[in-house]
């Protein structure tokens, strides 16, 4: 990692850490109400960030490599920062599985946990509004958040996935940008019936580009 690409990390950790204190309520651990899919959606979140990190980030990085060793004489960095970008739920999945100590992934994470930051998207977007990083010189962008609350009027795309009434539906909107080849965007689509959440179709194709 460049001594520019480290000062941007520790600026946007530093940020985040000030918007968070500002506002305390945005990364609470939710009302009785909502801890059930506050929980569930925790747990998909930690098993996707420890799967991509075990199975994604590893290509991820020698595709950037190679993507800095073909653009010779520019200043992007082989080794980036990784911006892990999620919902509150999300931070706290991260801070489960980064802080665990698991014999398969300590090795990775022992070479890569000082360059990780986990943040939430509007913190993210707020920063590098700030401190623009032009085509990812400095880092590369892995985001995993899910949307619970897709309104009614999407529920026809969904219909080949149908859910009983009193259950509704979640996506769980994940991808990376920054590392060339190896960029990614998806979609999977849940259902939650207020006790647990089940995944109906991963890789699920979004016909409208809604957020």
């Amino acid at each position: 990692m460049t001594p520019e690409s480290r000062e941007w990390l520790e600026g946007l950790r530093e940020f985040a850490s000030t918007e968070r204190l500002k506002k305390p309520a945005a990364t609470a651990r939710p009302a009785d109400g909502a801890a059930a899919s506050w929980a569930a959606q925790r747990a998909v979140l930690a098993a996707h960030l420890a799967t991509w990190l075990d199975a994604d980030l590893p290509p991820l990085l020698e595709s950037r490599r190679r993507l800095a060793a073909g653009r010779p004489g520019t200043d992007l960095d082989p080794d980036p920062v990784i911006v892990l970008t999620t919902s509150p739920a999300g931070l706290a999945a991260a801070e489960d599985v980064l802080g665990r100590h698991d014999p398969l992934m300590d090795p990775l994470l022992a070479e890569r946990r000082q360059s990780i930051a986990v943040v939430r998207e509007v913190e993210y977007r707020l920063w590098c509004i700030r401190h623009p990083d032009p085509d990812h010189r400095r880092h590369v962008n892995h985001w995993s958040w899910i949307k619970v609350d897709v309104p009614r009027q999407r529920w026809a795309e969904f219909a080949r996935f149908p859910v009983a009434d009193h259950e509704s539906y979640w996506l769980h909107r994940t991808g990376t940008g920054g590392a060339g080849e190896a960029d990614t965007r998806a979609c999977h689509l849940w259902k939650w019936n207020g006790a647990a959440a089940t995944l109906l179709k991963p890789f699920f194709a979004e016909s409208i580009a809604a957020i």
